[in-house]
């Protein structure tokens, strides 16, 4: 099946507005699961310290989330799955898939003294997955509207 450069490109602009929403609705689900977890806290402390792990891990986590909206474009009609289904559907098998990788952040990433400790935190994976099913449901529906 031939891919669409266009309907990639605009995948990607999905994803980069799932993950913006998810990281700017990130405090209230802090306050809610009682997790100080923040993926771009996460993402920027990987490559860089003080005030500018902000912008940098907020624009990593926006890179990331374009790229795999244009995954998910690239693939989402070949899902057999209710079009309403199948960017939560991809959301949670990331989530599930991507989770053990924690335990490795808790031990070696460079920041790790600064980041709460998340593979035996109980919240932390509710947390994780509400996260995920949050980007999925936008990433699905963003993208269906820009992909008609």
């Amino acid at each position: 099946m031939p891919t669409d450069p266009a309907r990639i490109a605009r995948g990607a602009a999905a994803g980069a507005v799932a993950a913006t929403v998810w990281a700017l609705q990130q405090p209230a689900d802090q306050r809610v699961f009682g997790v100080a977890y923040d993926d771009t806290e996460l993402l920027g402390k990987l490559v860089t310290r003080g005030p500018a792990w902000r912008p940098v891990g907020f624009a990593m986590h926006v890179a990331n989330g374009a790229a795999f909206g244009a995954g998910y474009a690239a693939v989402r009609d070949r899902l057999p799955l209710p079009a309403a289904a199948r960017g939560p559907f991809v959301a949670m098998v990331e989530n599930v898939a991507s989770w053990p990788g924690v335990a490795a952040a808790d031990r070696l990433h460079p920041a790790r003294d600064e980041l709460p400790k998340l593979w035996r935190t109980p919240g932390a994976f509710p947390q994780a997955t509400w996260r995920h099913l949050l980007f999925g449901v936008v990433l699905g529906e963003v993208e269906r509207r820009l992909n008609r």
